[in-house]
């Protein structure tokens, strides 16, 4: 599908209606159409992945069409530039989630962009590193514990922003990361508890929301029905740690 093809076929499934109920939300209606998620990601099936097609969607500055971008782009052709220019037009928590959890969580430097990020002013793009942090925890199933460790110090810094879309994010993260494992739930929660002991309104719900899920029943089961699941007949060992 050309790029031409897929703005035209964007524009006719516009909607004001949509974005009228978009904008209730949050979600900037500036540049959108009202064209879901569901239909985006259906309609990326269609189109072969395209490096060059993403970044012409991307210049279009249409919002699902910035959207359709991180879902047809390479991530092998990623680079350090192309993140940076896409994360200063951030304008909208939606694009900044979808770009961050389809596109940029597959860098190798994802990461330390993730830390980076989490220290910039601007209010999208520090979201996007906590977004960031949010997408590996649940993405990058290979990594070790110990990656995740260098996030705590980060969220416990920054549970003081009361800007909406910051405040929310940190508080994505670490409820994120609690729930990877259950070792990295009792880090969690042991941060959340140091956060509630901040002087803050902002850090007291971030501590008490994350807390309240992080300890709930409906994690712990999943932990058991995982410790459960690894393991094998009696004297053995499993494979794959808890």
């Amino acid at each position: 599908m050309t790029y031409e093809a897929i703005i035209h076929r964007l524009h006719e499934m516009r909607s004001p209606e949509n974005v009228a109920g978009m904008a209730k939300f949050g979600i900037n209606p500036t540049s959108a159409l009202g064209i879901s998620i569901y239909v985006l990601r259906k309609m990326a099936k269609e189109i072969k992945p395209d490096h060059a097609l993403a970044e012409r969607l991307w210049a279009s500055g249409i919002h699902e069409a910035r959207i359709l971008a991180a879902l047809v782009d390479e991530p092998k052709k990623l680079t350090e530039e192309q993140m940076e220019r896409w994360v200063r037009e951030f304008d909208s928590w939606d694009v900044c989630d979808q770009v961050c959890s389809n596109l940029f969580d597959q860098a190798p430097f994802a990461y330390r962009k993730a830390a980076e990020w989490s220290e910039r002013e601007e209010e999208f793009v520090k979201r996007a590193g906590f977004v960031l942090m949010a997408a590996l925890s649940v993405h990058d199933e290979k990594a070790p514990d110990e990656a995740f460790f260098p996030f705590f110090p980060i969220i416990i810094r920054e549970a003081t922003d009361e800007r909406n879309f910051v405040k929310k994010a940190v508080n994505w993260a670490l409820r994120q990361i609690g729930k990877r494992n259950a070792s990295l739930n009792g880090r969690a929660i042991a941060v959340a508890e140091e956060i509630r002991d901040i002087h803050s309104k902002t850090a007291r719900w971030i501590a008490s929301d994350t807390l309240r899920e992080l300890t709930s029943e409906k994690v712990r089961a999943r932990f058991e029905k995982r410790r459960r699941r690894v393991c094998t007949t009696p004297g053995q060992r499993s494979r794959k740690p808890v």
